[in-house]
């Protein structure tokens, strides 16, 4: 019985992410009309980002993350784990006219939880603004048998401040390979996420939310990548990855509330790994 309970979850986690990429046809895009695209900067711009994520792009660096990976406005981008949509907001309306933009989301498991809270903030978002987000799409998947999409079917995979709840679930290995199917032949993952000191392990920083960039390398090689580059562009050298609360004592979490508050606003947000990885031609 539960070998076919997990068959269906996986066939009905296909079909959906399937339907999700059928349901948005794109005619050619001419270099014209390309560059008539929404540039990143007008996005960034836009009154539809509140004041409260502006202020995160000094820490973010949307644009040059975006940069970095390589992600144009012509191409089928998805974003796993995207929680309240921060990332949303930016990548929905600059893929909106010639790419694709498709949110991936854990398929819950119970009413209420906090993978239906997210399904339940995401879709909510999306419907409330059809001018920015009409064709963006939310795929769900069950993590131990995830199926992103259609096999080779996107450009790019993006995936911030996600992998450590990956390892925590221990569902990181089949995540990775299913990030690496949906890919096509020489697609990119990009991977952001709180970067550990070195020499830790992943066992050490479990509680921490941070960890070391050689377990995420693993992954991602074990599951068919290749390492192309790395980046500084989210280094912060002031985070000292020893506070009582793990990195959720930083902004823009706070988790001792006011305690010391001024103290963790001076260090900012977490010292972020950027990792760019490509699934090889052949």
């Amino acid at each position: 019985m539960r070998n076919i309970a997990t068959l269906t979850l996986a066939l009905a986690a296909a079909l959906a992410a399937n339907s999700a990429f059928a349901d948005q046809p794109k005619a050619p895009v001419t270099p014209g009309a390309l560059a008539q695209a929404t540039s990143i900067d007008t996005v960034l711009a836009g009154d539809w980002r509140s004041d409260k994520n502006k202020a995160r792009d000094k820490y973010r660096h949307p644009k040059e993350t975006l940069a970095f990976f390589g992600v144009a406005p012509n191409q089928s981008v998805i974003e796993l784990y995207p929680g309240g949509g921060w990332y949303t907001e930016i990548l929905a309306p600059y893929l909106k006219e010639h790419g694709h933009y498709v949110a991936a989301i854990i398929k819950p498991d119970k009413p209420g939880g906090e993978e239906a809270l997210n399904k339940t903030g995401i879709k909510a978002k999306l419907a409330a603004d059809p001018a920015r987000y009409s064709a963006a799409q939310v795929v769900e998947f069950v993590p131990k048998t995830a199926v992103l999409g259609p096999p080779g079917s996107a450009d790019v995979v993006l995936t911030f401040r996600n992998v450590h709840n990956m390892t925590d679930d221990s569902v990181a290995e089949p995540i990775f390979k299913a990030m690496f199917a949906v890919l096509k032949p020489g697609g990119t993952l990009g991977v952001v996420d709180h970067r550990a000191k070195p020499g830790t392990t992943l066992e050490q920083d479990k509680e921490s939310g941070y960890l070391p960039v050689d377990a995420v390398v693993k992954l991602a090689t074990d599951a068919g990548f290749k390492l192309e580059a790395q980046s500084e562009i989210n280094a912060n050298p002031k985070d000292t990855k020893d506070y009582p609360k793990g990195v959720w004592t930083l902004p823009p979490t706070y988790a001792l509330k006011d305690v010391d508050r001024e103290k963790y606003a001076a260090i900012g947000e977490s010292d972020r790994m950027t990792l760019k990885f490509v699934k090889p031609k052949k």
